[in-house]
Formats: structure tokens, sequence, C-alpha cells
């Protein structure tokens, strides 16, 4: 079993599993690499999603109600921001989050208002 913790997402890097986040691939591919890793990999899964929401976003990401999708859209783009990947390409992504950040339940637990946040990281 590729995951043992039958957690998302699995990597598999020179024979070390990485199950539990991305800032552990992030250690091993290293420091040195890890900005142009993270904007390859952010911007292969903002191209995707892109095309996706293109059909199926009203307001938001599946219609004009906020869904499971919206709650996940949220924490991928402040990690974009932090990685600084260019977001101009991603006009659906933006105009989605600038709305979902117009509600007063996403500004209260966006990941800069975690207390688990670094302090230059918070807002």
């Amino acid at each position: 079993m590729l995951n043992p913790m039958k957690q998302v997402p699995a990597l598999k890097i020179d024979g070390i599993i990485i199950g539990q986040s991305n800032l552990s691939v992030l250690t091993q591919v290293g420091t040195e690499n890890q900005l142009p890793w993270a904007q390859k990999a952010i911007s292969s899964g903002f191209n995707a999603l892109e095309q996706i929401l293109q059909g199926t976003a009203g307001k938001f990401c599946v219609g004009d109600e906020v869904s499971m999708a919206d709650l996940c859209l949220v924490p991928q783009v402040a990690n974009a921001e932090r990685f600084k990947v260019d977001l101009n390409p991603y006009p659906t992504i933006n105009r989605i989050n600038k709305t979902l950040l117009a509600l007063e339940a996403f500004q209260v637990s966006h990941p800069c208002r975690q207390p688990d946040t670094p302090a230059e990281m918070r807002a």
C-alpha cells in the first residue's frame, strides 16, 4: 500500500513515501528547489482547475451556493500566494476567491488567521 495512513496525497520520491502533506514533499525537494517546485506543482493544478471551473462555476466553484470545493479553494490560493505563483492566468479562480473572501466565514477562517500560522505569515 503506497499510503499506509490512508491519507491523500501520497508520493514516492527516491523510494521514500511521503503521505502527510506537501510541506513534507518540500523538505524532500530541498531548500534550493522549494520555490520552483511549489510554483510548478501549484500552477499545474491551477491550470486544470481553471478549465474545470469554466464549466462549473457560477458565483462560486459549483454554481451559486458555497460548496466543499470553495472551502478547499481559499487555502489553495493562499498557498499559491505564499509561493508567489502568478495568479493572472487564472481569472475564474481569482474571481471566486475574491467573492469567497468577501464572506465573513472565509475571512475569519483564512489560513493566515490560524493559531499555528507562523508569525511572518499572519494577517
